[in-house]
């Protein structure tokens, strides 16, 4: 059944709304046996992979996991999203090009106790243009990551979750992003051109496990911009259900208003509309990735409406 999420937008001259306190789930999310790193990537641009990205980390967070958010799009649309000011703080270059360390750029995301955000700050843009003469310019991020995540551990504050954010490309920072990351999660828009982008990424991904990281895979599909009243959706959703059995999610992001109005205010929709439908979908595709990563076997229906409590 489709649902009708097309309210009208919050005036642009109305104060924003906040997010207010500690939002966290009825029922927390099982922890995985070990620190997990997506990336999250498709060549396609305008999939909704920084959407998917912030709203499954701060559903994860609000599941009571704790989690970073990598944003290596030098668009820093992730950082606009979690309310993070990249303007006034070092970030992804810093550790990239001059190796500062990724625990010295990595800030709390407001209203998450459990959600950190790494940053795109501005230089980023000229990142892959200055490590081009770099040894192992590919394995920055990892040999960044490796170091970050054993600092974490040594002091008992592990990560469950390390979700890195990639510019629609298959460029150097994507590169960087897939030898570091085990799991890569691919939003497909429930249009043609996003399969494309998918069998190039396919392509990309079989050398860099061939070159540089042997352990790497596409563990996660997740259909975005799903409108069940056209063919065309549900024609490309069941060509992912039939290649990608094991992959998929089956949960459809809807194409909804509140998913895209949320990042004006700085937000997730997870925050700015916990109930509307792209939320519930989003905290349904959550819920399902970490019973995935615990190897926790439960009810595919018992998760459709998680309550979420405010203190």
């Amino acid at each position: 059944m489709h649902v009708n999420d097309s309210r009208e937008t919050t005036s642009a001259l109305a104060p924003k709304p906040k997010v207010i306190g500690i939002r966290r789930l009825k029922e927390p999310m099982p922890t995985p046996f070990k620190t997990r790193v997506f990336t999250v990537a498709n060549q396609k641009g305008g999939v909704g992979k920084t959407t998917t990205a912030v709203n499954i980390a701060a559903a994860l967070a609000m599941g009571g996991l704790k989690v970073l958010v990598i944003d290596l799009d030098p668009q820093g649309n992730a950082c606009t999203a979690l309310g993070v000011d990249r303007e006034e703080l070092a970030g992804m270059y810093e550790v990239l090009v001059n190796e500062q360390l990724l625990s010295q750029v990595v800030v709390k995301v407001a209203g998450f106790p459990n959600l950190e955000c790494a940053p795109a700050d501005i230089e980023l843009a000229g990142a892959e243009i200055n490590m081009v003469g770099f040894v192992s310019r590919e394995s920055r991020l990892k040999l960044a990551l490796e170091k970050f995540l054993a600092e974490r551990e040594a002091t008992g504050t592990r990560l469950d979750y390390v979700i890195i954010d990639c510019p629609p490309s298959l460029g150097l920072l994507t590169i960087n992003a897939l030898t570091a990351a085990e799991e890569v999660l691919v939003p497909i828009q429930c249009e043609y051109y996003s399969l494309e982008g998918l069998t190039l990424l396919l392509k990309t991904l079989q050398q860099v496990q061939q070159m540089l990281n042997q352990k790497v895979r596409i563990s996660t599909i997740v259909l975005t911009m799903f409108d069940s009243r056209t063919r065309l959706a549900n024609d490309v959703a069941n060509n992912v259900r039939e290649h990608f059995p094991n992959e998929l999610i089956d949960v459809p992001i809807p194409r909804a208003v509140r998913i895209s109005e949320a990042p004006s205010f700085n937000q997730t929709v997870m925050t700015y509309d916990a109930s509307s439908p792209g939320a519930v979908a989003y905290m349904t595709v959550a819920r399902e990735i970490a019973r995935r990563g615990s190897g926790e076997i439960i009810s595919q229906t018992t998760n459709l409406n998680d309550g979420v409590n405010s203190a």
